[in-house]
């Protein structure tokens, strides 16, 4: 045998032949000072665990020469976005008068779209901008746990806000004694906690993962679930499951309560006797039906796409992604602030008063 001989593992249907690259001959299995136990006959022993440093992101696929100006309407959303959204915090927070359940979840839908804004904005500017294309391994998990924790969020306050618009319609006199400051800031806590403990076992799981080296390419500029997992060379069987468990106990859930939660408001429109009135009610649930196709198409899209779409064009998979996560909080700071006239006019206030201050 060649004394520069590297390490490896052999074997045949009878015993096992361990070569060691620090010793200039072969040891068989029954030398115990180097090998102390023997392998099993025809088995594949895994020697390695693999783990990428980092992850290369992609912007927009096959658009990369034009980054640069794709940039400018993706700033343009995200400035959009946080300022709307802030507005409408800032007017809540400002105006006596708007200190009621309604208002307070739609500021739980404010902060929870700018949590969503801020989990992507880094990731997707830096790519659009300065073509800085790696994320640490671990950083990738954590932006991951947030992003998805804050959708996830963001349907919970969806179905939260529908609950308000049901016992505002059917049980009017006994709204603000059921829908308390207690009872909204404990639907708050669970909504948190529901989010927290539904996405905390992912990073986890990942982690358990044997990736392959050089394949580090993710789909997008910031981290999904599902796009991370698929660069594992493992069994990833378990992270699937764990996958469309969350999905159908959150957002799945949560459609069907919304829907269930219309059906009785529908009902309850139903049997009022002037026709001024039903339609005085429904228009007070027009913003929450647009918040809610907003956010549900999109999560509809991404979910058949990540599970069914493989063939598509990965530009389609990338934009589809970027309407998931950047329109939602673009469009409903403005579709309340044109739909809800107190929302418009504490907003309006606080402007001029800025300018006059």
């Amino acid at each position: 045998m060649s004394p520069n001989i590297r390490g490896g593992i052999f074997s045949n249907n009878d015993f096992v032949l361990i070569f060691c690259p620090r010793l200039k001959w072969p040891h068989l299995p029954g030398d115990l000072d180097y090998f102390p136990k023997m392998l099993p006959s025809q088995s594949y022993v895994n020697i390695t665990f693999f783990q990428p440093h980092s992850f290369l992101m992609i912007g927009i696929p096959g658009l990369e020469a034009v980054h640069g100006w794709i940039s400018i309407p993706f700033s343009s959303m995200y400035t959009v976005a946080l300022t709307g959204n802030c507005l409408i915090l800032l007017a809540v927070g400002r105006t006596p008068s708007l200190h009621q359940p309604m208002y307070y979840f739609l500021s739980m839908l404010a902060l929870t779209d700018v949590g969503l804004t801020l989990s992507t904005l880094p990731t997707t500017l830096a790519v659009l901008w300065f073509d800085r294309r790696l994320i640490g391994f671990n950083a990738c998990l954590v932006q991951m746990f947030f992003l998805h924790s804050f959708s996830v969020v963001e349907s919970s306050v969806l179905l939260a806000m529908s609950f308000d618009r049901f016992v505002a319609i059917s049980n009017p006199l006994r709204y603000a004694a059921i829908l308390t400051n207690n009872v909204i800031i404990r639907i708050g806590l669970a909504i948190v906690a529901r989010a927290t403990l539904s996405l905390f076992p992912g990073p986890f799981l990942l982690k358990r993962l044997n990736f392959c080296p050089g394949n580090n390419l993710l789909s997008h500029s910031f981290c999904f679930h599902a796009d991370i997992m698929k660069r594992a060379c493992a069994d990833i069987t378990v992270n699937i499951l764990y996958g469309l468990y969350v999905v159908l106990s959150t957002v799945g859930v949560d459609s069907l309560l919304i829907v269930l939660s219309y059906t009785l408001i529908l009902h309850t429109v139903m049997g009022l006797a002037s026709p001024r009135e039903r339609v005085r009610a429904l228009n007070t649930c027009v913003s929450h039906i647009l918040a809610v196709l907003i956010f549900y198409i999109p999560v509809i899209g991404v979910s058949m796409i990540h599970r069914f779409g493989r063939h598509l064009p990965h530009i389609v998979h990338a934009l589809i992604a970027y309407v998931y996560l950047v329109v939602p909080p673009v469009l409903n700071p403005i579709i309340y602030s044109v739909k809800s006239k107190p929302i418009r006019e504490a907003m309006f206030r606080m402007l001029r008063e800025k300018r006059q201050g």
